[in-house]
Formats: structure tokens, C-alpha cells, sequence
């Protein structure tokens, strides 16, 4: 498509030069005569450079860049000024403006702007679009008393530096929690690392967290930047932090106590400055006694304890959650809006959910992708997910495997549905009835018994 390039511009031989020089650069050229009818082509074109010109009679061109932006217009605005001081160009940039070109134009240099303003307008659009992905994927969802009180007290923790013992059990959500305490923080500008600390092998863990200088160690080629100076100045989510083996959670200690980073292999310390929070589905005070877990290490983490309720203390968060794990899973599959039945949203309520939020998300996920239909009638609760509601990926090696298998439940839970009517489901399904029939040997569907009201018996 196009770019589209609006000239408003009183004299009508700089609209034509400018047509030209856009028609032959593969633009879409758009003109106005005036300020008023620049401002009505802005907002019925939208265009994504506007050239205005300053020196317009009735309204000027810093008059129609202020109407622009009053009006939401955000495309970028190049003036176009016959004597570009500084103060103009100043008075133009306040105002909003990307550029500011000088008469006479010189076509190279006003082709090169242009690229530029596009250029940035791109960058802009990817990051806003990245923003508002972010914004969704840890979007907290539900009003409930227990969502209420979480809230409050991610609210209060938030705007200080203390330690945030972040509790629940998988798949509640701690990750959600620790970045909405670092997204309202004052440290929200800077980095937010996550270190899972069961997913880190024992003997690399301190490596990971403190750094390493290079020959430190078999296979340290090179030096590394630990995760604790990565995230200097900002925060640091150390997850499962259960898993820690002893000698690290003294490690861990001494950042919290003194700020003090000491990489593997290195002649010296390091201060840092770094919010701490930690996360774990584990009893601490139980590991405690068991000796695994240090003492001191559980004081100075748990100095703000926050709990992520399990779903099953969250029933009437339930369908929002539903609501907005459908909308989400539509959107990313490209498929048409849907909504889930009562007798669907029933069973999804009536559910035990051991593997809480993320369970859910992954029951949503297959309703979605299984469901032939707009509204969606059919919840496939015992389908296998990984332990602790994990992942679909956990469970599937390939796509292929995960298609299949989503396949050949769907085909028998409609077969069945039907009492084995080949004819009457594959009307229902929407396929031929010979593919029905290739479909049940290639997976060997078969029937606990004979079906003696099935006219393909």
C-alpha cells in the first residue's frame, strides 16, 4: 500500500511540483488549498505525512498543526517555512511538528525527510503495538474480593524498594504480580530481569545471577554479566527461588544485606543498587526445617509477603477470565469472534482447576481452537496438559502431534455425541462423509460397542 501524502499549501504551482516529485516517488499524493480544508482532509484521508505550509492566509500553518493535534491527529507534520529561523522552528516543534523544510524545496532533501518522518511513524506504530501486546499478556483479569486485595496490596508495595515475597500455588500468576510492583514502581523505566532459579543447573546458578570473569571456570571463554548487574537500578524477579541450592542463597543474602556482587572467578566486589522480589510455590518455613532453605535469606526476602489466590477462592473471576482468554486466543488465530455457551461456562466453573489461571488459559486455548462453531458448546477437561497445568507445548513435541491429537479428540467426541451416525456427524462437522470415514481408520476410532440405532452400523 502507498504511503499517503497530504500537501496543504496555498499556492497552487508548490501543490503541483510537490504531486510530481511524490506521484513519481510512488506516493499517494493528496492535496488542500487551505488550512480549514487541510484539517478536513486530515481526519476523512488520513495520511501518514502531512507537508503544511506556515505562511497560508485566514489560518496559518501553525494555527491548522495545533487544530491537528487538538483533534487526535498524530501523523507527522512537516512545516514548510519561506524564512526558517530558530524561533520558528522552535515555536513549530512545540507545537508538535516532526520537521521543518525551507523554500525553495529541494527535492532530495524533501524526499529524504520524508523517508525519515516515515521511517520514525513506523518505529512508533511497532512500539505501540508491542506496548499494548505487553499490556495484554500481563493484564490482570477480575474483580473479585480476592483480585481486590491483591491489587491493594501490589498497590502499596509498589512506590517502595522492600523485598516482596511473592507466594501461590502454579500457575496463579507471581510472574503477573512482580511486574505490575516493577510497572508502578519509580524503577518502571528500567530493566526488569526474571532469573527462574529451578530452571538454572546448580553448578551454573551463581554464574548466572553474579557473572563470571573469563577462565574462571571449565568453559567460561568469556567474561559474563550476571543477572544482578543486568538489573541495576531496576528490579529482579527471582522465581522458584526454593530451588536455590545453600551456597548461592548466601550469595543472594549478602546482595540484600550490603549491595554487594561478587562475579565467579573475580579479584572484586561490585555494588549495585536492585529491588529484589522473589516468587515460589514452596512451603519456606517447611524447607526451613527440613534444612534447605536458610533462615535469614526468609526474613530479609519476606519483608512484604504477597499470596496469589488459586483459582478455586476466584469462582466469580472465572468468566471474565474465560471472556478474555477467548478474545485474545481469536485474535491470534485469526478466527472470527466467539462466545462460550452457559452449559460450557457451567463446566468450566464447576472445574477443580489444580492448575489454576494457566490451566484455565490452556482449556481456553483448545476450546478455541477445536470449536467449529461461534459459540462454543464443548469443554474437553481431561484432555492431558503438563503437571501443574502446564503448557500445551510441554505435552506436544510438534505442531503436527498437537493437531492430531486435538483432531482425533474432536472426531470422537462428535462421533460419540451422535451414537456413531457417520452421516448425521459428518453433517454436523461439516466434511463429506467419505472424509469422515478416512479420518476414523487413519486414527482408528472405534466404538465400545455396537450402536444398533447408527445407520452406517
Amino acid at each position: 500500500m502507498k504511503p499517503r501524502i497530504l500537501v496543504i499549501d496555498d499556492e497552487r504551482d508548490i501543490r503541483r511540483s510537490l504531486g510530481m516529485i511524490l506521484r513519481h516517488e510512488g506516493y499517494e499524493f493528496l492535496e488542500a488549498a487551505s488550512g480549514a480544508e487541510g484539517i478536513q482532509k486530515a481526519q476523512s484521508e488520513s495520511p501518514d505525512v502531512i507537508l503544511l505550509d506556515i505562511k497560508m492566509p485566514n489560518m496559518d500553518g501553525m494555527e491548522v498543526l495545533q487544530d491537528l493535534r487538538r483533534r487526535g491527529l498524530h501523523a507527522p507534520v512537516i512545516m514548510i517555512s519561506g524564512h526558517a529561523d530558530v524561533p520558528t522552528a522552535v515555536e513549530a516543534t512545540k507545537n508538535g511538528a516532526a520537521d521543518l523544510l525551507e523554500k525553495p524545496l529541494s527535492a532530495e532533501t524533501l524526499l529524504l525527510r520524508l523517508r525519515q518522518a516515515l521511517d520514525h511513524q513506523q518505529v512508533v506504530g511497532e512500539v505501540d503495538r508491542l506496548r499494548r501486546e505487553a499490556g495484554e499478556r500481563y493484564h490482570m483479569v477480575g474483580e473479585g474480593n480476592a483480585m481486590r486485595q491483591l491489587r491493594e496490596a501490589i498497590r502499596m508495595a509498589a512506590p517502595t524498594n522492600a523485598t516482596v515475597l511473592i507466594t501461590g500455588e502454579s500457575g496463579t500468576g507471581k510472574e503477573l504480580v512482580a511486574r505490575a510492583i516493577h510497572d508502578s514502581s519509580r524503577r518502571a523505566e528500567k530493566p526488569f530481569i526474571k532469573v527462574n532459579c529451578a530452571a538454572i543447573p546448580e553448578d551454573l546458578i551463581e554464574s548466572e545471577l553474579f557473572g563470571h570473569e573469563k577462565g574462571s571456570f571449565t568453559g567460561a571463554t568469556a567474561k559474563q554479566v550476571g543477572k544482578f548487574v543486568q538489573a541495576d537500578n531496576g528490579t529482579i524477579l527471582l522465581d522458584e527461588v526454593g530451588d536455590m541450592s545453600p551456597r548461592t542463597q548466601a550469595k543472594v543474602l549478602r546482595v540484600l544485606e550490603e549491595g554487594e556482587v561478587e562475579p565467579v572467578g573475580a579479584a572484586k566486589v561490585f555494588r549495585v543498587d536492585v529491588r529484589v522480589l522473589a516468587a515460589t510455590n514452596k512451603d519456606l518455613p517447611g524447607e526451613i526445617r527440613r534444612g534447605q532453605f536458610r533462615e535469614d535469606l526468609l526474613f530479609r526476602l519476606n519483608v512484604i509477603p504477597i499470596r496469589c489466590p488459586p483459582l478455586r477462592e476466584r469462582q466469580e473471576d472465572i468468566q471474565p477470565l474465560v471472556e478474555h482468554f477467548v478474545t485474545g486466543f481469536c485474535r491470534a488465530n485469526n478466527l472470527k469472534p466467539r462466545t462460550v455457551s452457559p452449559e460450557a461456562m457451567l463446566a468450566l466453573h464447576r472445574h477443580s482447576w489444580p492448575g489454576n489461571v494457566r490451566e484455565l488459559r490452556n482449556v481456553v486455548e483448545r476450546m478455541v481452537i477445536l470449536s467449529p462453531e461461534d459459540t462454543i458448546q464443548h469443554v474437553a477437561l481431561e484432555q492431558p496438559t503438563a503437571a501443574g497445568g502446564g503448557s500445551l507445548a510441554d505435552v506436544y513435541a510438534t505442531l503436527k502431534d498437537f493437531k492430531e491429537a486435538a483432531e482425533r479428540d474432536f472426531l470422537l467426541r462428535k462421533l460419540e455425541k451422535n451414537h456413531w451416525n457417520i452421516s448425521q456427524t459428518a453433517k454436523e462437522i461439516d466434511t463429506p462423509r467419505s472424509n469422515l470415514y478416512k479420518k476414523i481408520e487413519s486414527y482408528e476410532l472405534m466404538k465400545e460397542r455396537p450402536a444398533t440405532n447408527s445407520e452406517d452400523a
